[in-house]
């Protein structure tokens, strides 16, 4: 591919990212007759391959599946890390997808209307002609640490838990994990388990707890996407209090708010019980506040306590950074997410489509596969049905 595609019109669609929402989008263009090719800095599911050694799927293996290809059964009820890398680099090879990895995608910026590409995406190894972009990088893309006092004076270990690979290198230290959500409280049970001197989780909203042998209730999330976000909560609320026992004596209050509400809000997802409850409630992993700052080697916390650990792991979350890959387009919010997600493209950039960077609760291997029909249904309904005037000139592409 180069750039004399803008004169033949024979641009293909460019994807960019081989994560689970990128390879799913191929697949369902092939489907569709729409000629695409994946653009991927490093290998396929790089992301993935990256996180912590002890990660599996928090949903179960029968509704984590990409359109096109079920998981493997070998590879049990909850799939291991390096077993869905090897799925997703399995899915390509079924679907026949062109991906061109060790591409680094710089910029994308639009051509002027006319035949041929409407986008060009700029790489390390040249210009790339687009009729339509799927920008597929996800949602955890760069890892996000707060900007906390003090923090560069900062005298311990600290890092983000993407960097964060297997308990074994804390054996007999004392580590603040900060972040209650699933990989905090992932991390924080794993180092409790494996022979940490003292490990404190840090926390400012309770979390939704779910025993993981009930994270089927993604299936609930699906089901019951069109009742009162009320209603769906009251259930949830139900289910953790008969569930598991109550960690308010440790240092957990129950949550107020429901799983189904924080998501809508918040975009969180509930907390699947990977052994933290039975951590804290044996003590091994001690609940505290919130952090404020640092001060030396300290750790302040918000109801006024200091810690002195021999290393902090910040599960803190991650940001898009899709600001410098848009320059001057008018597609994303103030936090630098997209405005719009799946067919719908913006006015200010048509046939520019984004996938991945939802957190429904119906799971998000099964939004990819819910993304990627409907991304590829309007593409191909744009390429092959709309009048070429029309189709020049771009349009919005409703949900």
């Amino acid at each position: 591919m180069t750039s004399r595609q803008f004169a033949t019109g024979t641009a293909p669609v460019v994807i960019i990212g081989a994560g689970p929402s990128g390879l799913a989008a191929a697949a369902m263009l092939r489907r569709a007759s729409v000629p695409s090719v994946v653009l991927e800095r490093e290998r396929i599911g790089a992301s993935w391959a990256r996180h912590y050694d002890h990660l599996a799927l928090h949903t179960a293996r029968r509704g984590s599946h990409l359109p096109g290809l079920p998981l493997p059964r070998r590879y049990g009820s909850w799939v291991a890390r390096d077993d869905f890398v090897r799925y997703l680099e399995h899915y390509r090879e079924h679907h026949r997808l062109q991906v061109r990895t060790g591409t680094a995608v710089h910029q994308v910026t639009p051509v002027p209307a006319g035949p041929g590409g409407r986008w060009r995406v700029h790489t390390g190894d040249g210009i790339v002609a687009a009729r339509a972009v799927v920008v597929a990088t996800g949602r955890c893309h760069t890892p996000r640490v707060p900007d906390w006092p003090g923090l560069a004076g900062y005298g311990g270990t600290l890092l983000h838990s993407a960097h964060y690979r297997a308990p074994a290198p804390y054996r007999g230290r004392s580590v603040l994990v900060v972040g209650a959500g699933n990989s905090g409280t992932e991390i924080a049970a794993a180092l409790a388990g494996a022979g940490a001197k003292k490990v404190w989780l840090s926390l400012r909203t309770p979390p939704n707890i779910l025993p993981r042998d009930v994270s089927r209730w993604h299936l609930a999330g699906r089901m019951t996407e069109l009742l009162p976000l009320a209603l769906r909560d009251r259930s949830a609320l139900m289910t953790q209090r008969c569930a598991l026992p109550d960690l308010t004596p440790f240092g957990v209050p129950r949550p107020r708010t429901g799983p189904f509400t924080r998501n809508a809000q918040e975009g969180n997802n509930p907390v699947l019980d990977h052994g933290f409850v039975a951590a804290v409630r044996a003590g091994r992993v001690q609940p505290v506040a919130a952090v404020t700052g640092f001060d030396g080697s300290r750790v302040n916390l918000a109801d006024g306590s200091r810690l002195t650990p021999d290393a902090v792991i910040a599960a803190t979350g991650y940001r898009p950074c899709l600001e410098e890959l848009l320059p001057g387009l008018d597609v994303l919010d103030d936090s630098g997410r997209p405005i719009v997600t799946g067919p719908r493209t913006c006015a200010a950039a048509p046939h520019l489509y984004f996938a991945g960077y939802t957190n429904l609760l119906s799971g998000a291997l099964y939004q990819a596969g819910v993304e990627a029909r409907r991304i590829a249904r309007a593409i191909a309904t744009d390429t092959t049905s709309m009048p070429r005037q029309r189709r020049a000139s771009g349009s919005n592409h409703p949900s």
